[in-house]
């Protein structure tokens, strides 16, 4: 793990929370999008050296829906850039570390992504993020 790609916080509305965001930043959101697969709509904002990630659910059975239901708004989950995800994956599955998804998927802003289980984390749910290479 390199460094923290980014802090995800879930949102119930993405539109009011940009607001917010922006007026905290001074900035606007630079990428917002959909990942259909897991039931989300995300905005990522620049501070410094550092990025955040809001997340709004898009259907009352995806993860982000069930944390929002189960723990309300706030941190979601702390994301690490690593260079090879498969190898960070067996690494951490050889420490002993709960992988969540067996394969990365597609997650937002271009990034292959894998998460660990947060029974194993001390309840921090943890993203791993490789950019994916562009052809």
């Amino acid at each position: 793990m390199r460094k923290i790609e980014h802090i995800g916080i879930a949102v119930k509305n993405l539109k009011d929370s940009n607001l917010l965001f922006e007026k905290l930043f001074g900035n606007p959101p630079y990428k917002e999008e959909e990942v259909a697969s897991e039931g989300v709509k995300t905005s990522f904002f620049i501070n410094g050296p550092n990025k955040i990630e809001l997340l709004e659910a898009t259907n009352p059975e995806s993860p982000i829906a069930k944390f929002l239901e189960k723990k309300g708004e706030g941190i979601h989950h702390i994301a690490f850039d690593v260079e090879n995800i498969l190898e960070e994956m067996d690494r951490l599955k050889k420490e002993g570390f709960i992988i969540l998804n067996e394969t990365p998927k597609k997650g937002a802003d271009n990034k292959l992504v894998a998460f660990l289980h947060p029974k194993g984390t001390n309840g921090v749910l943890i993203e791993l993020c490789q950019e994916i290479p562009s052809k």
